[in-house]
């Protein structure tokens, strides 16, 4: 199996739909859908004019997971959309940590020092995931004041570099 990752754009939009709300609806039993997730329609619009980016990961040409970055300040970013295919999952595949490389990459060759995201507690294998790789977890006041705040989390982490 070789995986290439590549930016993407609205062109994906309904793949990345098909990818992500399953996941968050019927997996893993988070109350959203997507009209609390405009950003998916309009990926050029929400990241990628902000000076931030969304990358795919692809098994020959089926999109099996997803990385979002929001520039909300010429230093700041929100890590949003990370999510995998779970028969995709797990450190034999290395997919979660080569889509975090790229945004760390890129978020760095931007001046992006700072990058904030939000979860959900029960998350625990994705909280994990983020802790091993650097992302410290904050308080909610921690949080900058032009962070973007999706509802639904409750848990928060910070990765400086």
């Amino acid at each position: 199996m070789a995986i290439s990752y590549r930016p993407i754009g609205n062109d994906y939009s309904e793949e990345v739909i098909n990818l992500i709300l399953p996941i968050q609806q019927q997996e893993f039993n988070v109350q959203t859908n997507l009209s609390q997730q405009q950003d998916l329609l309009d990926i050029e619009q929400y990241y990628h004019q902000t000076g931030g980016g969304f990358w795919g990961a692809f098994d020959g040409d089926r999109l099996v997971g997803t990385i979002a970055l929001i520039a909300y300040a010429p230093d700041g970013g929100a890590l949003r959309k990370m999510f995998v295919r779970k028969e995709y999952r797990g450190r034999e595949h290395g997919i979660a940590t080569a889509l975090l490389d790229t945004l760390l990459s890129y978020a760095a060759t931007r001046g992006i020092r700072d990058i904030y995201l939000g979860t959900v507690n029960f998350l625990h294998a994705a909280r994990r995931f983020y802790e091993k790789k650097g992302f410290e977890q904050v308080t909610i006041d921690q949080l900058p004041a032009a962070f973007p705040r999706m509802m639904v989390d409750d848990v928060f982490y910070h990765y400086h570099h």
